[in-house]
């Protein structure tokens, strides 16, 4: 059997690291940079829990002890823990290929049900009013179009309908696209923030740094897109930076901190001293008559009622008409053909007479000149429901 030479063994390439591999499996699957840094770092510390060792020579064993290390020693809560968890079965299962039946018996880290933050409308009223500039802008967005942050930030020029009031969020949680309202009052500050955004866009063109990060291939696809205006993003970071996966220089949208910070300055006492971040302003306590707490904004929830404060937050559809019309009733005082009281429209009784089809329809309308054109001239009895027994 022929045996390499030490010179082709150097010329081999060198076996990835774990890490790389581990980054190789999660973009192939096309998760989020923030999953792809989540599970890298917690690789990592598997790794250096257990002394550098290969996750390959580990077992359920160490497994469960480290799992339990981050409970015990460093109490973390129950969703970190099964975010290290998740982080681990991907390893085992997608990357190194394991088994994954002895890793069933691992148990799974319950969350806690915590009551939501409901904030009154006064309370709304002081968060809002102490934002300014591009941080009420996008306060205004994440409360009156339901946005969640990171969507308010990934927000391109190209996914605002200022003609239809129409927000497009694309590549939302779960990898699904809505469309939501835009509101009235944001629609004026913003429509100003992009033209002075424009001039930013501008600037950085002019210093060669106008591109922007598209999603997927879309810029290989299409080549000019990144230095369109349509696809820049509409609250842009102040400092341009590298992009950590292509490398190139290029402005970035602004980080969550930015807002979440300036919004815990101006949250209510209540909230900061409970250490919730008040910025997430999705529930409205509404006193209504029944003294119940409604919620205006979130799935599956009720929507509370527009009152007077809220015309210029909340876009208004155009009514449109029913297309269901009611069916037209006569007038009181109007009978059909042949239906008269007793006394009343004798010269017709020897036409009803002489055509049974007219009698017929008589006796289905069960009118009172059924009497009469049946027993000769004898009037029927008049009865105090006479004039309206027709409409029965």
């Amino acid at each position: 059997m022929r045996s390499d030479s030490p010179n082709e063994q150097d010329r081999r390439p060198a076996a990835p690291k774990l890490l790389d591999r581990v980054r190789a499996a999660i973009r192939a699957r096309h998760y989020s940079l923030r999953t792809e840094e989540a599970y890298i770092a917690w690789v990592r510390r598997y790794v250096l829990f257990h002394g550098k060792r290969h996750p390959s020579e580990l077992g359920p064993a160490e497994i469960t002890g480290f799992l339990t290390a981050l409970a015990v020693e460093a109490r973390v809560s129950a969703s970190t823990q099964n975010q290290a968890l998740a982080a681990l079965l991907f390893l085992y299962r997608e990357v190194l290929a394991c088994d994954p039946g002895w890793l069933e018996g691992i148990v799974r880290a319950r969350r806690p049900k915590r009551l939501p933050v409901v904030l009154t409308r006064s309370e709304v009223e002081r968060l809002l009013g102490g934002l300014r500039g591009v941080h009420w802008i996008m306060g205004m967005l994440l409360y009156g179009a339901g946005l969640r942050l990171i969507e308010c930030l990934r927000l391109r020029v190209q996914d605002v309908d200022f003609v239809r009031h129409e927000i497009f969020v694309r590549d939302g949680k779960g990898h699904k696209d809505r469309v939501t309202m835009l509101p009235q009052a944001a629609a004026g500050p913003l429509v100003r923030h992009l033209d002075r955004r424009r001039a930013l866009f501008d600037a950085d063109c002019a210093a060669g740094a106008g591109s922007v990060a598209l999603p997927d291939a879309l810029a290989r696809k299409y080549a000019a897109a990144p230095r369109e205006w349509a696809w820049q993003w509409i609250f842009p970071a102040a400092k341009l930076s590298i992009d950590p996966r292509s490398g190139e220089r290029r402005r970035h949208h602004l980080h969550e901190s930015v807002l979440q910070s300036r919004a815990r300055r101006s949250a209510p006492r209540r909230h900061r001293q409970a250490g919730r971040p008040a910025y997430v302003a999705t529930l409205l306590r509404n006193p209504s008559p029944r003294g119940r707490v409604r919620y205006p904004h979130g799935a599956g929830v009720a929507r509370t009622p527009r009152c007077g404060d809220d015309n210029d937050l909340h876009a208004r559809p155009q009514p449109r008409r029913s297309r269901r019309r009611e069916p037209r009733r006569p007038p009181p005082g109007h009978r059909p053909f042949g239906c008269y009281p007793a006394g009343r429209g004798r010269a017709n009784t020897a036409r009803i007479r002489a055509a049974p089809f007219a009698k017929q329809l008589i006796m289905r309308l069960k009118c009172p000149i059924l009497a009469f054109a049946s027993h000769g001239d004898t009037p029927p009895p008049r009865s105090a429901d006479s004039r309206t027994r027709w409409y029965r």
